[in-house]
């Protein structure tokens, strides 16, 4: 049946029905329900006692699913709120799960002062928000007054789930981040293991801490994502701390009454005024501050104190170490028996790795199951993983909360976040992650070893302690967007650190873990240290793997004190031909250093750097992306409609590239009538015709836009001719001709792989011929490069004269009979020069012919035996450079020179 109008109206009455049905479907297919928020006041009673009443603000999220779910706890990030985690609450809620978040004591709308996770306090809070989800219809019950319940949470968030876990035996699972074991030690680290007491203060971050306090008692609220509080582990969904509240996930109104509980806007009870209370009412009272609230912001007094003590001293006490062991994992060995997933920020030298391996030697000697993460983030910044973390979240309670089987990537016992270099179609940084199914801890799997050297150094703190190095900065990290290791701020005063190297690396180190070694300090009085391992390559700057160093104090002697130190924790490749430099300095501008001045010397105590490796840890294969193999099979049928329609080369046409002419076979090179045209008309090449014998080195001269270039890329079959031909030994140049196998070239500048070594670019250069490895004589090639160790660096490291060495020793692999060179003697020095002019000499000797342009007329006539001489596309002269040079008249009484002569054939002036 014939349809009125023709084929043409079919198909448009054919796609407008496809178009309607994809928009019905479009518009009645299910989309995920709205999640609505119920913002809640929940009060507790807290204190040592138990008779201090605090009001939490609170935001329920009933699952979206319906029915009764397991619930998740998630706790903000230190100067945040609950509406830090509005975001995740809101995606976890439509997974099925009920989740409750709230502002802890001294943040946000809540009222109370802040405890640092507190036994007394904040755990004494959270365990009665686990009552208070007891008591909802929508939560899944274990046992009467038993929620299935799971926390989750960054930093100040993930101590909390810790220590509840520890406190409250109701809890099913968590998966603390980037968070501490030993507030003590964070604050007051030391190297050599002495502990806090002998520790090292961290003045800056511990400076953050009580600022971002602080910051909350202004105008509009305090800090959120913007302020000093984003530093310190605020803000780790995408809500506003200073949000409005009595908004739903969907940013609706919805305020609703619920039984033991108050909203915001309309609250039960005014401000607290008990001991443990905030007389203030909180950062939105409108009352002016106290001193004692600039200070300290909502802190507890004895908190305060506290601080103020140590930033005075910059030494611990004992009570503040035992202050802060209180509020940390380290105070309950062998209490937290929960499924623990530990994920700790590489980039983070405020709760640095090992205070996740401190967190997972713990659960895991309970016989808890426990898996650790390294990711790149931390509260340094790094790419963060946000998708990557929620996913290993879920999945965790998932298994533990809903009793799903773990899923494909979410049972490794340890993960480790690396460079996978960028992506080829983005150029966005690619992260794989490792995996192992066993947790070896910072001592690695097993231990490598490598040679340090260096002299004694003498070393001096400045008075003052000004000016400092640098290493972690809190905070630049993130606002320079540093998503990887390859960039450090790190900066050594000179006359301050002493220093120790490696030799190259003969292969790819991966370390993973904390290294170790052993100096002595010489001198006398207390020497207050900074330890770091730098990354050393030839071409760029010595790079500080996450900009991470390990303070200790040692008492110096005249003798020398021997101390082994644990450097920080680390996932690096150290690639082959870098160094390990190992740096000891009297300063670091994160750390309180002594103010009086003093010298000190170092000196290694043993050479030997101790390195952690974990072989066992397997990156997954990557594919590649979806359209490298589809490009290629649409290129494919491009290419068999072409054909289709006969757009083929005639018969005899391609008959004829086959041929090789019997009187020419034996010629390296002859160019007939050659001629190319620029798209305007011009001649590039005209009528250009030559030979090249065996045993030649030539050399291709003519001022700028004389046509060389375009001969060579003709000679290369890069571009086609307009007229004349190109023989090599006798067979015509096409692009992709057999012949083009004995031809090797350098022309324009190479092509390398920058991430790749010298070595590996040669290879894969060759693996791409498809020729055999035998074939390609490639040690002759490096030795003619002359490039040594560095060989086994990335070329991205190279200068201009390593780059051009290694691409005339790309030119020369599998020995060609005709090689072609543009300008290879550019920026090579002179002794450089003439080794070159010795090797293309011999290489023409060996019976095998060299093509040279260059603008250097002294060194082509120095190295070539012939010269061919081009002006405006034409040839000019060709012939023996002797005979070139005896026909010239001399100058000055001094014989021809090959500059005169060249200068005369152009009709250029001298």
């Amino acid at each position: 049946m014939a349809f009125p109008g023709g084929r043409r109206a079919l198909a448009i009455v054919v796609t407008l029905v496809i178009l309607v049905a994809g928009g019905v479907t479009w518009a009645l297919w299910p989309s995920d329900p709205v999640v609505k928020g119920r913002d809640l006041v929940i009060s507790v009673m807290d204190g040592p006692a138990d008779d201090q009443r605090v009001d939490l603000d609170a935001t329920f999220y009933p699952p979206a699913s319906g029915g009764r779910a397991p619930a998740v706890l998630l706790a903000h990030g230190f100067g945040g709120s609950k509406q830090s985690m509005r975001e995740e609450a809101g995606r976890l809620s439509q997974q099925g799960y009920a989740v409750l978040t709230w502002s802890a004591r001294g943040f946000g709308r809540s009222t109370g002062q802040i405890a640092l996770n507190s036994p007394d306090y904040e755990v004494k809070d959270v365990r009665q928000l686990i009552d208070w989800l007891a008591e909802q219809p929508e939560v899944r019950l274990d046992a009467p007054g038993d929620p299935r319940v799971g926390i989750a949470g960054g930093s100040y968030g993930g101590a909390i789930a810790l220590m509840t876990a520890a406190y409250d035996n109701r809890v099913d699972a968590i998966v603390p981040q980037i968070t501490w074991y030993d507030l003590a030690d964070a604050l007051f680290p030391d190297a050599s293991g002495k502990g806090p007491l002998n520790g090292v203060f961290k003045k800056m971050w511990a400076g953050i801490f009580f600022s971002s306090a602080a910051e909350r008692l202004a105008p509009d609220g305090g800090a959120g994502a913007g302020g000093l509080a984003g530093l310190t582990g605020a803000v780790t969904g995408s809500g506003s701390a200073g949000g409005t509240t009595g908004q739903d996930a969907a940013g609706q109104n919805n305020t609703p009454q619920s039984p033991g509980a108050t909203t915001p806007a309309t609250p039960a009870a005014g401000p607290t005024t008990s001991p443990g209370g905030d007389a203030s009412g909180g950062p939105d009272s409108g009352r002016i501050p106290g001193a004692e609230q600039v200070q300290c912001g909502r802190f507890l007094p004895q908190i305060c104190d506290m601080y103020q003590k140590v930033a005075e001293t910059g030494r611990a006490t004992k009570e503040a170490v035992d202050l802060l062991r209180r509020s940390s994992p380290i105070s309950v060995p062998g209490r937290i028996k929960v499924p623990t997933l530990l994920l700790q920020g590489e980039r983070d030298s405020l709760f640095p790795l090992s205070h996740a391996d401190a967190n997972a030697r713990a659960v895991a000697a309970t016989g808890a199951p426990v898996e650790v993460a390294w990711f790149n983030g931390g509260h340094d910044g790094g790419d963060g993983e946000a998708d990557w973390l929620y996913d290993r979240t879920t999945g965790w309670f998932d298994h533990y909360l809903k009793g799903a089987p773990a899923g494909a990537g979410d049972s490794a016992a340890f993960t480790v976040t690396r460079d996978g270099g960028r992506d080829p179609g983005t150029r966005r940084p690619v992260l794989l992650h490792a995996t192992a199914g066993r947790y070896p801890g910072l001592a690695g799997a097993e231990r490598t070893t490598v040679t340090l050297n260096g002299p004694r150094q003498p070393i001096a703190n400045p008075a003052g302690g000004s000016p400092s190095s640098i290493s972690a900065v809190p905070g630049l990290g993130g606002l320079l967007g540093g998503n990887g290791g390859g960039a450090s701020l790190a900066l050594d005063m000179p006359g301050q650190a002493a220093v120790f190297e490696s030799a190259p690396l003969t292969k790819p180190t991966q370390v993973t873990g904390s290294p170790t070694v052993t100096i002595k300090v010489y001198g006398t009085g207390e020497a207050t240290l900074f330890a770091k391992l730098y990354d050393v390559s030839g071409g760029s700057l010595p790079v500080l793997p996450s900009s991470l160093v390990s303070p200790l104090r040692v008492t110096a002697s005249e003798a020398g004190t021997p101390i082994t130190v644990t450097l920080p924790a680390i996932d690096r490749r150290f690639d082959a031909g870098h160094r390990m430099r190992l740096v000891v300095s009297t300063t670091d501008l994160g750390y309180a250093t002594p103010a009086a001045p003093a010298v000190y010397q170092v000196a290694l105590d043993s050479p030997t750097l101790e390195l952690p490796v974990d072989a066992a840890l397997r990156t997954p294969a990557t594919g590649p992306a979806w359209w490298t193999w589809a490009m290629p099979l649409a290129a494919i049928l491009v290419a068999a409609v072409l054909l289709l329609t006969g757009r083929v080369r005639r018969r005899g046409e391609a008959g004829d590239d086959l041929v090789t002419d019997s009187e020419s076979a034996g010629v390296p090179l002859v160019i007939s009538g050659l001629g190319k045209r620029y798209r305007n008309g011009e001649k590039a090449v005209d009528g250009l015709s030559f030979r090249v014998e065996k045993g030649q080195v030539l050399g291709l001269l003519g001022p700028n836009g004389a046509g060389k270039t375009t001969t060579m890329r003709m000679l290369m079959g890069l571009i086609h001719p307009d007229e004349g031909e190109i023989r090599i030994f006798g067979t015509r140049v096409r692009p992709g001709a057999p012949v083009l196998s004995r031809l090797g070239s350098f022309v324009e500048g190479p092509g390398f792989l920058p991430h790749l070594s010298g070595r590996a670019n040669l290879e894969l250069y060759w693996q791409a011929t498809g020729r055999p490895p035998q074939d390609a004589h490639m040690e002759e090639a490096l030795e003619i490069a002359g490039l040594g160790a560095a060989l086994e660096r990335a070329v991205r490291t190279y200068s201009q004269g390593m780059r051009q060495r290694l691409a005339i020793a790309q030119a020369m692999l599998g020995l060609p009979d005709l090689l072609v060179l543009d300008e290879p003697t550019n920026g090579l020095d002179p002794p450089q020069i003439a080794e070159m002019r010795r090797v293309l000499k011999a290489y023409a000797e060996q019976g095998r012919t060299v093509i040279v342009s260059s603008h250097l007329l002294a060194e082509v006539e120095q190295t070539c035996t012939h010269v061919v001489v081009m002006h405006r596309g034409r040839l000019v002269s060709a012939g023996p450079v002797g005979d070139l040079l005896g026909a010239a008249p001399a100058a000055n009484g001094a014989g021809p020179r090959l500059e005169d002569v060249f200068l005369d054939l152009i009709g250029e002036s001298r």
